[in-house]
């Protein structure tokens, strides 16, 4: 070894002094040396490190032996896969629906395999299979399905060719798979009640013989509960549920089905209006085109023949894909808009004059048209009584009659004649074959106009005045500004006159006015004045509906953008959560708190759809938001249990780290970068990868009582909290706290660190004030929706009363949703994610022992086995056995070291968790 390194000192001299220079690279490189396992403890040995790395990098790392099982897997997939896409080749070649089905979206194997089921279970029911396989079939197959386990490989069947011709609607496979199931439980309910209903004591045999265990599941407990005849009656409407879901068939249309059902069997004569509504139809058209003003043709150019189909088709390819905002036609293309949209309103006439429905195109198209550069909406014409050829449909109106239309005035109420026509909003189509649209804001009440100024203003700036003077300041007031809640008056100071003068007659001036609620802001952000803010003695009203009418108006389509309410100079306040990118909202008891959590989700369900944002909503007072349940946009039912709540949390978590892992995988920063390459078809999935790229929604969870949650499992709340707070912006996770309680031991620092807005309403206390906002203010606000709102990067809070919203109004907008749209939950939310210890199950003779154990714990909320020794006069094993066992059986937490261990029950549930150990009742 002397040798070895005195060789290397002759023959590196210079690259040592090199490195003796530089001993940051030098430290920098240390960690990639593989082969170095600890640091040297000598010079000389780390003098030798270069010669070590140059031989790690000559010799080779040898190379893995095959694995034998390797191949075989893959010779097997290979072989199954090619018979497969053999098999869905044939069925994909018969007619011409799923031919050049992309590869990509193809569900071979999965089908062949439910083929070869089909065909097991066809063996096994319509022949006599003996053998395992026949007896595996008659007690799964027949057991389950009873005597119309006939029908089971032909349902399998069904559900493999719709496999193989439709991959790529996943959404209407799911529909078909859940309307077969509807219309299996029902039927096969029936057939065990038409069978005389047999019990389970009579034998399996006489199951067989009825419904299966199927139908013994479901027509069991309806009988017992409320009779055979209201039993039957149920599951027939089951039965015709699972039907309708089947053949996609709305309520509305069964008469029209069944019609046309009708005719195609011949049972049904064709109607005589066929003639009739004939003749309407080529009137139709006659219209249009006479319409249509002439166009000159170039030189050499056949006439254009107007195709309506095809210019619906065009007009419906470019409407906007998300938004109900119309997007307005491109003038450039082959068929003019402007003059579309003119002949559109003629035959919109001709149409209603027949007493026809206008076409989809008309009602699309009427609502818009380009004038000039600028994009302006045209209201659908109401219908006349004189034929559409005697108006000049196709003249434009003046323009400044147009801008003054176009500018609506908010203060007026909306007139009270409804129009005949209104016109359409666009609807959203979805994925699959669903089709959304967005609640319209006439479901929102209007306010009335704000006031600017009344003869309490004048009093209060007399009075100010009066103080000024009698306090001997070189100050006047120069102005104020009325909000619906306070107004803030604009005082000037003098020459060399210290702001400190006015700050300190804030007593003096809360006496003047008679209002102990005065607020004095130094300076007012961007002005060389003084705020004084003074409650106003008659206080207004804002309506969610106009903050979201401004939004609206504004065209700004962001689905994350919410209205918060009013500020003190007059002007609405709206915040995009995508930009916040989370907020705290507290205040005391009655401040607003729930009114301002009501408007942000009714935010989001009247701008945004389903596939944009979808929201986890907490609530553990349990009647907050018990009107929202049903709603399309929740992702999991609302959660009241906390404990629920901290595993929805970590839920969250867990699907952030996916969200990371596809952006990562595909080399984007951000969601909306990933959305937006996905929809114009820029992501490519790797060879052989059978996975369905679809859009991020955004994803809003709103927590209304925070302290719940931190009283019952504070560490995994504040830990799930800090993880996405810290991380979810990028991933499109945005979290809403709100708690009444904002203390220390709620707020922590960690959660505020992470949590850059705030919105604060009234406090009870300086201190509480501080912890949200990190300054003084709230604890002056006089409630009733009266709120400081701090932005990220805002260096002062903005005073605004808050949106209300009412029941009402709630109701209507959750309807609306509903009818649009069934929720789609996730299983996986509120399934929790640790595996709990497997102790002893087996309690044995310590039953009695383990009950005073739990009652003890459970009633002191502590869980130390120092104390069962004490208590129980136990030894230590005994104890750490009996601490074991209830950890096992979810009353206390994890051990941590030396600490007592968290006490997971409340007293009120004592009584349930003694019924679980003594096996009364399931965990």
């Amino acid at each position: 070894m002397s040798a070895v390194a005195s060789t290397g000192n002759l023959t590196h001299m210079a690259s040592r002094q090199s490195a003796a220079k530089k001993p940051p690279a030098k430290k920098a490189a240390a960690p990639t040396k593989a082969p170095a396992k600890k640091a040297p403890a000598k010079k000389a040995a780390a003098k030798k490190a270069p010669a070590k790395k140059a031989a790690a990098k000559k010799t080779a790392p040898p190379k893995p032996a095959p694995n034998p099982t390797g191949g075989v897997y893959k010779l097997v997939r290979a072989i199954w896969l090619g018979a497969a896409h053999a098999v869905g080749a044939v069925f994909r070649g018969i007619g011409q629906g799923a031919k050049n089905l992309d590869p990509a979206h193809r569900k071979d194997g999965i089908a062949l395999l439910l083929l070869a089921f089909a065909l097991i279970v066809a063996a096994g029911t319509w022949s006599n299979l003996r053998g395992p396989v026949g007896d595996l079939v008659e007690m799964l197959v027949t057991g389950a399905f009873g005597r119309l386990d006939l029908l089971v490989p032909i349902l399998l069947a069904v559900i493999a060719v719709r496999f193989i011709r439709h991959p790529e609607k996943p959404d209407a496979n799911g529909r078909i798979v859940i309307g077969l199931s509807a219309l299996v439980i029902g039927v096969l309910g029936q057939v065990h009640i038409a069978c005389g209903s047999p019990a389970r004591t009579e034998g399996m045999q006489a199951i067989r013989d009825a419904g299966g265990l199927i139908g013994w599941g479901t027509a069991t407990p309806l009988t017992y509960t409320m009779g055979e005849a209201l039993a039957v009656a149920m599951l027939v409407l089951l039965t015709v549920f699972g039907l309708l879901v089947v053949t996609a068939t709305p309520v509305n249309a069964i008469p029209q089905r069944l019609r046309l059902l009708g005719r195609k069997l011949g049972i049904v004569a064709d109607d005589q209006n066929d003639e009739e509504y004939s003749e309407d139809d080529a009137r139709y058209d006659e219209q249009w085109r006479e319409s249509l003003p002439a166009r000159p043709r170039r030189r050499g150019s056949a006439p254009q023949q107007f195709d309506p189909d095809g210019a619906e088709q065009e007009a419906l390819s470019k409407r906007r894909p998300r938004r109900s905002a119309v997007r307005q036609p491109d003038p450039d293309r082959p068929m003019d808009a402007v003059d579309v949209a003119a002949a559109a309103a003629a035959a919109l006439d001709g149409a209603v004059l027949h007493g026809m429905p206008p076409s989809p195109v008309v009602a699309d198209l009427t609502q818009g048209v380009s004038v000039g550069d600028r994009e302006e909406t045209t209201p659908v014409p109401a219908a006349r009584t004189k034929p559409p050829k005697q108006e000049p449909t196709a003249a434009k109106p003046p323009k400044g009659a147009r801008q003054e239309a176009l500018v609506p005035d908010l203060t007026k109420q909306a007139p009270d004649e409804p129009r005949d026509l209104p016109p359409r909003a666009e609807q959203l189509q979805l994925s699959g074959d669903i089709t959304y649209s967005l609640p319209s804001l006439d479901l929102l009440e209007r306010g009335g106009p704000g006031k600017t100024r009344s003869a309490a203003n004048d009093a209060i700036v007399a009075s100010l005045t009066n103080v000024f003077t009698e306090f001997k300041v070189d100050a006047s007031v120069t102005g104020f500004t009325r909000g619906p809640t306070v107004t803030r008056y604009e005082v000037e100071l003098g020459p060399a006159v210290k702001v400190e003068r006015i700050t300190a007659l804030t007593k003096n001036i809360a006496y003047a006015v008679a209002s102990p609620d005065v607020r004095i802001i130094s300076p007012i952000p961007g002005k060389s004045a003084v705020g004084v803010e003074i409650p106003n003695t008659d206080r207004e009203m804002v309506n969610l509906g106009d903050v979201l009418r401004l939004a609206d108006a504004a065209e700004d389509d962001h689905p994350m953008l919410v209205a918060l309410g009013k500020d003190v100079e007059g002007g609405y306040v709206m915040a995009n959560l995508a930009k916040m990118p989370h907020v705290l909202v507290a205040g005391a008891t009655g401040s607003g708190k729930s009114s301002c959590i009501n408007c942000l989700i009714t935010s989001v369900m009247v701008r945004a759809t389903p596939e944009d944002v979808r929201m986890v909503l907490v609530d553990p007072k349990r009647v907050e938001l018990t009107a929202y349940e049903g709603i399309p946009h929740l992702i999991t039912p609302i959660i009241t249990n906390p404990k629920r709540a901290a595993e929805a949390l970590q839920w969250v978590v867990r699907e952030m780290d996916l969200r990371y892992d596809d952006l990562a995988a595909f080399g984007f920063r951000h969601i909306d970068d990933f959305n937006e390459a996905i929809r114009n078809g820029k992501v490519k999935l790797p060879e052989g990868s059978e996975r369905e790229l679809q859009p991020y929604p955004y994803l809003l969870v709103i927590v209304d009582e925070l302290a719940d949650l931190m009283m019952v499992a504070p560490r995994d709340v504040e830990d799930a909290i800090v993880r996405i707070t810290q991380l979810a912006r990028a991933a499109g996770i945005h979290l809403v706290l709100a708690t009444q309680r904002p203390s220390v031991d709620v707020v922590t620092g960690l959660i505020k660190a992470n949590v850059p807005s705030r919105l604060a309403f009234a406090t009870s206390s300086l201190a509480d004030s501080r912890v949200i906002l990190d300054q003084p203010g709230a604890e002056k606000l006089i409630g009733k929706g009266d709120g400081l709102f701090l932005p990220m990067g805002a260096n002062k809070p903005t005073r605004m009363q808050g949106a209300f919203v009412t029941e009402d109004e709630v109701a209507a907008i959750v309807q609306h949703c509903k009818d649009q749209m069934a929720p789609v939950f996730r299983d996986d939310v509120t399934v929790g994610t640790k595996q709990k210890k497997e102790i002893d199950e087996e309690i044995g003779d310590d039953l009695d022992l383990l009950c005073q154990a739990a009652e003890l714990v459970v009633s002191t909320q502590f869980g130390s086995t120092s104390m069962l020794q004490r208590k129980l006069r136990v030894g230590f094993a005994k104890a750490g056995r009996l601490m074991d066992l209830m950890e096992s059986r979810g009353v206390v937490g994890p051990s941590e070291g030396s600490k007592a261990r968290d006490v997971l029950v409340k007293p009120d549930e004592l009584d349930g968790v003694l019924a679980v150990i003594r096996g009364e009742t399931e965990a």
